[in-house]
């Protein structure tokens, strides 16, 4: 009787919306706390105070809520209005960054635009504007027999385009986070194994070229091997061997929040790329577990609201994002335990990041919109709240 009624709780399309709602919360106020305990060092350095980076972090939040909150509301008409020009909004926004007057280099990497209140990485909305574009063409394709154009001959080649100015402004990690999403969404939208094979030999061979270009780069891809290894330890692997330092000493309940050794100027980016680490320091493994359960509860909710959506381009974008975040997470947390080269992205929800953070809640508030569309979801949740 328990696992039935465990199986009807998971199979039960407001639940769903539930799911999206709380972990999407608790990851991301997860994430406030820890991006706080992770850069309190790294702010009092450079800004003097321990709150500096988790005030920005707040004041993103506090943003993206209830902006969030209103896209959940538009219809899918205007989604698809703004889904017509993200591919020509995604080049504009790249090329801007490899203007000298306009973009800015961060560690090496051309991938910001500087607009003096505040810096922003086109990178991160970039992810959003190319799955909302390719998911109106999966869409239309769907919805017309007639449609002539082949869908994915048209979507490979501006993912491409955008790949490779994400590759001129030397961002890695959004390329590869890019060129997974396009792959996910011609595997979602039925392409044959055949046609995949080859979309995966390009991108494989564009990442590849891209990673030889740069001797720095070469050395950051490999370390993951042996980031102990004498000859790299002090360059390349510092950062990897001391994410698994941090993780190892966290053991199973931790050092207690605030309480990570590897935050005091061992581990660079302890709280963007490698805050999984700290959260293992300081929570042990039940924080690690914890956080894993919370985005694969968040990503099955993503993906069960995608298949009940009513329009096809509702589906594919609600599939696009559950892509996307869970291939983020894979590499995130991948770099932090060492099984995956260090290719510098964020954990979504978690790690600092105001783009990150705000594109990522947007999206979320783009499938809580589909959510509420659905006929079930929304009678059941206006007879849950109109009983009180």
């Amino acid at each position: 009787m328990k696992s039935k009624s465990r199986i009807s709780f998971l199979n039960t399309p407001v639940n769903h919306f539930y799911m999206l709602i709380v972990s999407t919360g608790i990851l991301a106020l997860l994430g406030l706390i820890m991006v706080f305990s992770a850069s309190s060092i790294h702010a009092i350095d450079t800004k003097g105070y321990a709150f500096a980076v988790a005030i920005r972090q707040f004041i993103f939040l506090v943003v993206a809520i209830p902006t969030a909150i209103a896209l959940a509301r538009l219809s899918i008409e205007r989604w698809e209005l703004i889904a017509k020009f993200g591919l020509i909004i995604s080049i504009g926004l790249l090329a801007l960054v490899l203007i000298p007057s306009v973009g800015k280099t961060v560690n090496g990497n051309r991938n910001w635009i500087n607009l003096r209140v505040v810096d922003v990485q086109p990178g991160e909305f970039v992810k959003f504007l190319l799955i909302l574009w390719a998911s109106l063409i999966l869409a239309r394709k769907e919805r017309n027999e007639k449609f002539k154009i082949n869908a994915p001959a048209l979507i490979a080649p501006g993912f491409l385009i955008a790949m490779a100015l994400l590759m001129q402004g030397g961002d890695l990690g959004t390329t590869a986070v890019v060129g997974a999403i396009m792959a996910g969404l011609l595997f979602i939208s039925g392409m044959d194994l055949k046609k995949m094979g080859i979309v995966a030999g390009i991108l494989s061979i564009g990442l590849a070229i891209g990673i030889a270009s740069s001797a720095y780069r070469r050395a950051r891809f490999f370390v993951f091997l042996d980031p102990f290894d004498p000859t790299q330890y002090k360059t390349a692997g510092w950062q990897p061997a001391h994410s698994l330092l941090g993780l190892a000493s966290g053991g199973v309940f931790g050092a207690g929040l605030g309480g990570s050794r590897q935050k005091w100027g061992n581990l660079p980016e302890a709280h963007t790329d490698f805050i999984f680490s700290v959260i293992g320091e300081e929570l042990g493994l039940l924080g690690t577990l914890s956080v894993l359960l919370l985005l694969a509860a968040l990503i099955y909710a993503i993906f069960r609201i995608a298949l009940r959506a009513e329009d096809p381009f509702s589906r594919y974008a609600c599939a696009g994002i559950g892509c996307w975040i869970g291939i983020q997470a894979i590499l995130n947390i991948g770099t932090a335990i060492s099984v995956l080269p260090v290719v510098g992205v964020t954990l979504p929800l978690l790690s600092y990041g105001g783009s990150a953070l705000l594109t990522t809640i947007l999206a979320l508030g783009f499938v809580a919109g589909v959510g509420l569309r659905d006929r079930e979801i929304s009678s059941a949740l206006v007879k849950r709240f109109s009983k009180k």
